[in-house]
């Protein structure tokens, strides 16, 4: 069907790809996957899932020349999503990384969780994504969603104050942090959808509609 959402899925040589294809699929979206610069930059709506580290990820945008694609594609203010470190590449620097820069497009640092008895690095499993705001791609402030993480960095609360025209949802692990983010047409999430069952569905539903 002509009218089926296109969506370009960013291969930069690591991610996640075949499970978030098939979760994209699932909910009515065509998926091409691309390391092309100029489809990236063209493109109706991108998806830029994320696994590995802060320095070698920005190293394969940076080398592939997709920093520059996705920075064009934000400035159109099509739709894009940013999955798990899809999410921190898009603040200004992390802990993790100790040679390149963020994308800048929000502004604060990706801290490390700090281990503890009653905290285990990674944060791993199940957990609520609470929105403080009304969020298009997350239900409303009255409901909370359980979605799957796997991460040991995290965007501090606090960054929220920094970022004023974003929304967020928060969640709790021995501290709250930012769990998702929308600002427009980009939203991003610390969670995984793809691994989230229903909710994470509806919540890729809600970004290609």
């Amino acid at each position: 069907m002509t009218n089926t959402p296109l969506v370009t899925l960013v291969d930069y040589g690591g991610g996640n790809l075949r499970s978030v294809v098939r979760a994209l699929t699932h909910v009515g979206a065509r998926v091409r996957v691309s390391a092309d610069p100029a489809v990236v930059s063209q493109s109706d709506r991108v998806v830029l899932p994320g696994q590995g580290a802060f320095d070698s990820c920005m190293a394969a945008l940076q080398e592939r020349g997709l920093t520059d694609a996705i920075l064009t594609h934000l400035s159109l203010e099509r739709p894009f999503l940013g999955i798990c470190l899809g999410l921190q590449i898009l603040f200004e620097r992390s802990a993790e990384g100790n040679t390149h820069k963020g994308l800048g497009v929000f502004r604060g640092e990706v801290l490390r969780f700090q281990s503890s008895p009653t905290r285990k690095v990674p944060h791993m499993g199940w957990n609520t994504a609470t929105p403080q705001t009304t969020m298009r791609c997350l239900p409303n402030t009255d409901t909370k969603s359980w979605f799957y993480f796997v991460h040991s960095y995290y965007v501090p609360e606090s960054v929220c104050a920094v970022n004023e025209s974003a929304q967020s949802a928060v969640t709790e692990y021995g501290e709250r942090f930012v769990s998702a983010i929308e600002d427009g047409h980009i939203f991003a999430c610390q969670f995984h959808p793809e691994k989230s069952q229903a909710p994470g569905l509806a919540l890729l539903e809600r970004f290609i509609q």
